[in-house]
């Protein structure tokens, strides 16, 4: 076994840790887990660093366990939270869960040994749980005292909108989960981001007034980006890990676009890369900062174990586009949503087809059709000076016609004015 910790402590994912915790992890193999709410069909990135949590749990010889939250999902966590969210239906829920099932088992191991993970809904448990026999068996065990003093009902209490029952009665439940694990399953810790410490907590305090057992905690860092802004959240929303709600070329944009600092952390964070392998890679990045060592590493690592290599090789195809010296095939070859989302944000402008079919004269497509430049003098002296292309090939003939044979996929066409100014065409 390696040691867990001290894995956690370099890669400066570890916050805070309950007395004993490394002991136990260091006498023998540990069952422990953590657990996901399915707020969602899929996981975001911000769950990236409970992921690479289980996975280093896991390489270090613990076995992992993966709690899916059915039951704790119909209640909703108030930790970090200044309202309370909109409770999902049951079909929702058990449509959410069974996505993140399908997207955790991606990470973990869970066929092969004896530390093999293993998926658990606490659903299955809570389901035939009456609430009589809730707040008799749980419920007398923890003080209305202990659970006031937690951060996340002070914090609610002393706001505008207060605290419902459901939302006070989470941190029971929560610990209902831990004291279930270590009764089923030998699971001795509980491990989750800093703000989840008072539920953890709550557990192993269960676990000790109820069954006179021991249990452990480990919490990890928050991750912030080094503006201060929040992670994991760009101007179009989260960033998921379903290809579906963000393509592999948005994913791999934007771990590409981290800034240095933020780089230097989350290759850390977010990859398996070990501490001689990244230090090089700082070393590499700072002497040519230009060329973005350290971004194109993380972002190749995170976007192979989150999609796939050919998802990857597909990004970096897109990306070659837009900063490259990219084919008319090589725009033919993305598929649509990929090539959509290429130019997200691009000024976008429409044709008419039959128009299209005759011949536009190239100046009118650039002034009368578009706004691309703003009088036909200007146009004119840009196509002179050759900066001006269509689908990455420079027109330079003032009285070139652009018809239909130039489209690309029978739809678009991308005019590019000088190096970085970008225009879509889209025939309708």
């Amino acid at each position: 076994m390696t040691n867990f910790v001290e894995e956690m402590r370099w890669r400066g994912m570890l916050h805070d840790m309950m007395p004993g915790t490394e002991e136990q992890l260091a006498k023998e193999s540990t069952s422990g887990y953590i657990g996901f709410d399915p707020t969602a069909d899929s996981l975001h990135v911000g769950h990236l660093t409970q992921i690479m949590t289980l996975i280093h749990f896991q390489r270090a010889g613990h076995k992992p366990y993966v709690l899916v939250g059915g039951a704790t999902g119909m209640v909703g966590d108030p930790s970090g939270k200044s309202a309370e969210r909109n409770l999902l239906s049951e079909d929702i829920l058990f449509h959410n869960v069974a996505s993140i099932e399908q997207q955790l088992s991606k990470f973990l191991n869970f066929t092969d040994g004896p530390n093999a993970a293993v998926m658990v809904n606490n659903y299955d448990w809570f389901k035939g749980l009456s609430f009589l026999n809730f707040i008799r068996d749980v419920g007398k065990h923890i003080t209305v005292n202990y659970m006031m003093a937690k951060d996340s009902v002070k914090k609610r209490l002393e706001g505008e909108t207060g605290m419902s029952f459901t939302e006070f009665s989470y941190q029971l439940v929560q610990g209902f989960d831990f004291y279930h694990l270590w009764k089923e399953h030998q699971c001795k810790v509980q491990m989750g981001g800093s703000d989840q410490w008072g539920n953890i907590v709550t557990g192993t305090e269960l676990i000790r007034r109820k069954a006179q057992g021991e249990a452990y905690a480990i919490t990890t860092q928050l991750i912030k980006k080094s503006d201060g802004t929040k992670f994991g959240k760009t101007e179009s929303g989260a960033i998921w890990l379903d290809p579906k709600r963000t393509s592999p070329y948005k994913f791999y944009q934007f771990w590409l676009n981290a800034s240095d600092a933020d780089a230097s952390s989350w290759i850390r964070i977010f990859t398996l890369l070990n501490q001689e392998e990244i230090e090089a890679l700082e070393v590499e990045h700072a002497s040519a900062p230009h060329l973005r060592v350290l971004q194109k590493a993380l972002a190749k690592e995170i976007t192979c174990k989150v999609h796939s290599v050919e998802a990857y090789e597909t990004a970096i195809a897109a990306s070659n586009i837009l900063f490259g010296n990219a084919t008319q095939e090589a725009f033919a070859s993305l598929d649509e949503e990929t090539f959509m989302a290429v130019f997200e944000g691009v000024p976008t402008y429409h044709i008419n087809a039959k128009e299209l079919a005759l011949g536009i004269p190239i100046i009118d497509l650039l002034t009368e059709k578009s706004q691309v430049f703003p009088s036909k003098g200007e146009a004119r002296k840009m196509l002179q000076g050759g900066g001006v292309s269509i689908n990455k090939q420079k027109i330079e003939d003032m009285n070139a016609l652009v018809q239909t044979e130039l489209l690309i996929k029978q739809k678009y066409l991308i005019v590019q004015k000088g190096k970085k100014n970008y225009f879509l065409f889209i025939t309708a």
